[in-house]
């Protein structure tokens, strides 16, 4: 999973099929007009006419994701592909035709450009992902790009998995080790263990970024034990069918090199659903923050009048793969408790009976004491989460995800490295629930399941819960 080859390779890909269907409408264009000297049935100049194609390029681009082009698992199904790609092209071409139509504007100057474009996308974008491939294939030669994988079994899958992957210039997969439990010599090319144990002390977790486990072992311990050890360390897992044993998460079956296994993915947020978050988080993230601009600025003035301390609050919170970031907020606590944790707090002020109280109501007081006299308004309507919006078009969260938590709060929950898996957000399932006396445990739920069952509809749905949430203050705690 720390291996981000595959997402660049797919960033690569959306970048060259933008600019295959671009050329491709070019090269159409010069066909029909420049070249040809027949009557045109509307006369549109180049430089309108590409501009137009331009701002749909993202609509295309989304369409082709949508019929799974920038799946990982279609890389080297090139039939599969094709018939992809020509449907793409199929239906873009038909897309275009609508938009001309609803909006009466004349997109083609001829009805052969529609034609020659058809096809020219359909051998450009072909193309192009030849080349791609062969690119790729050319950095497997110089180890760029490898994903390192450690095997764990001894039967017959193991063999095959070994001649399979034996190139790696070829296949772009280089086996690291072989847990075989035998006393065998290493070769050159890979490592044999008698134990899971010898090999993660061999091995350090950085150099392996798949485990592939080929044969199941009896006692579920020692499942539990390789499967929790990726998951920690954020290595991509996949195992053998051979037993009844079913593993809780997000699954799926697939032929790897001949043979079948089932991944166990972490979450569903992967490939191209990750470059379509971020530019999500990127535009509406950074159209927030300029609506809610002039309410931040009066929100600040007010905060700095009441009680002379300081504007925002920043906190360590935990990320994706245990990354700490620096999350920003309203300050909402009085000054002489901002900082201190809720028991911390709460001894300081004298009242320390308020401590089980706050935490078995799920982190939450009515009347909290130590909030300013501002702070209760803030948190009511979650104002003092808008600074965070900053945090989204930086990167360090996104809109939508599991709650940003700090790491003492986090190491409660028993799901913690399942839950990091991706980007925290700025709001969630949790957030959106309607209920205000959801325990931390249930939150945590909520959190994995957007983990494991991420949609792109669904962050949108999400999104447009928060709103109705916000302004009827229905539970915004995360």
């Amino acid at each position: 999973m720390k291996n981000n080859t595959s997402l660049i390779f797919n960033i690569a890909l959306m970048i060259g099929d933008a600019l295959a269907i671009t050329a491709a409408f070019t090269v159409a264009y010069i066909l029909r007009v420049s070249i040809s000297h027949a009557r045109l049935s509307a006369p549109i100049h180049a430089l309108p006419y590409i501009m137009i194609l331009a701002s749909l390029l993202p609509f295309w681009i989304l369409l082709f994701a949508l019929l799974g082009l920038y799946n990982i698992r279609l890389f080297e199904k090139r039939f599969s592909e094709l018939g992809r790609l020509l449907v793409g092209s199929f239906i873009g071409i038909l897309f275009i035709i609508s938009y001309s139509y609803i909006v009466n504007v004349a997109i083609f100057p001829a009805r052969l450009v529609t034609v020659y474009g058809f096809f020219l996308v359909f051998f450009f974008a072909f193309g192009f992902r030849t080349i791609a491939r062969g690119i790729r294939r050319m950095l497997f030669t110089y180890g760029v790009g490898i994903n390192n994988v450690l095997i764990v079994g001894d039967n017959k899958t193991t063999g095959r998995l070994l001649e399979a992957l034996a190139d790696a210039s070829i296949t772009g997969h280089k086996i690291v080790g072989v847990v075989d439990g035998a006393e065998r010599a290493s070769n050159q090319y890979f490592k044999h263990f008698k134990s899971f144990q010898e090999a993660t002390k061999s091995l350090k977790a950085k150099s392996v970024h798949t485990i592939i486990q080929t044969q199941l072992y009896a006692g579920g311990a020692q499942n539990d034990e390789i499967l929790t050890y990726a998951q920690e360390n954020h290595i991509a897992y996949r195992f053998v069918p051979g037993n009844s044993e079913l593993f809780v998460g997000n699954l799926s079956v697939d032929l790897f090199h001949a043979v079948p296994i089932i991944a166990v993915h972490q979450t569903a947020l992967i490939g191209w659903g990750r470059v379509v978050k971020r530019l999500m988080d990127i535009f509406l993230g950074g159209l927030f923050f300029i609506i809610a601009l002039p309410l931040m600025l009066i929100i600040g003035i007010v905060i700095k009048l009441s009680d002379g301390g300081p504007i925002f609050f920043r906190q360590e919170r935990l990320s994706r793969f245990d990354t700490s970031i620096w999350v920003y907020k309203f300050r909402s606590i009085r000054p002489a408790y901002s900082g201190l944790k809720p028991e911390d707090a709460f001894r300081k002020m004298g009242q320390p009976e308020l401590i089980k109280a706050y935490r078995e109501n799920g982190d939450y007081m009515p009347g909290d004491p130590r909030l300013s006299l501002i702070g209760g308004f803030l948190r009511r309507y979650s104002l003092d989460e808008l600074p965070q919006l900053w945090n989204v078009i930086n990167g360090s969260i996104s809109l939508v995800g599991p709650r940003a938590l700090v790491p003492y709060e986090l190491e409660r929950s028993k799901q913690k490295n399942l839950i990091l898996s991706v980007k925290s957000g700025l709001t969630g399932l949790a957030q959106i629930s309607g209920v205000r006396d959801l325990s931390f445990t249930e939150r945590r739920k909520l959190d994995l399941y957007y983990v494991q069952n991420w949609s792109f509809w669904g962050d949108l749905i999400i999104l447009a819960k928060t709103f109705w949430v916000v302004l009827f203050h229905q539970g915004t705690r995360g």
